[in-house]
């Protein structure tokens, strides 16, 4: 079991790598950059952040960068909040995140315990075809 437990944990890190680099190949190929949004930006500004930020290094530089940060746990400065870097970001809502899927990990085992068992001791009556359909249902969504 723990042989199965490493191998796909083994598994995950090029299918992680595959995931990391297409979302950034994406974001870069996609039209607009992120300070096209700004308002009143003269384009002196403009190419002083982009210099800044890296933005005008070959793509190739700008992936190795966007690696090496993220193996370092630095995800940069947030652009809409400047006053705050990515990571202070998620570290302010990582806790409010956790308490959120908590509740909804215990809800959803108590209920599904629950459900199963009323399903499990009234095998093919009314009760176990609801709480089938009622599973098959929230599949869907």
């Amino acid at each position: 079991m723990l042989r199965y437990v490493f191998r796909r944990l083994l598994t995950a890190i090029p299918t992680l790598f595959v995931i990391v680099t297409m979302a950034f190949f994406l974001i870069r190929v996609a039209p607009g950059g992120p300070f096209n949004q700004e308002r009143g930006l003269s384009p002196e500004i403009k190419a002083n952040l982009e210099a800044q930020f890296g933005l005008n290094d070959p793509l190739w530089l700008q992936y190795v960068h966007y690696l090496g940060n993220l193996l370092r746990g630095n995800f940069g400065p947030s652009y809409n909040m400047p006053d705050f870097t990515v990571t202070e970001l998620f570290a302010r809502g990582l806790p409010v995140s956790i308490q959120i899927g908590a509740s909804a990990l215990i809800l959803a085992l108590l209920l599904g315990g629950l459900l199963g068992t009323v399903a499990a001791l009234n095998q093919n009556k009314f009760a176990d075809y609801s709480v089938i359909a009622l599973a098959a249902e929230q599949q869907c969504q």
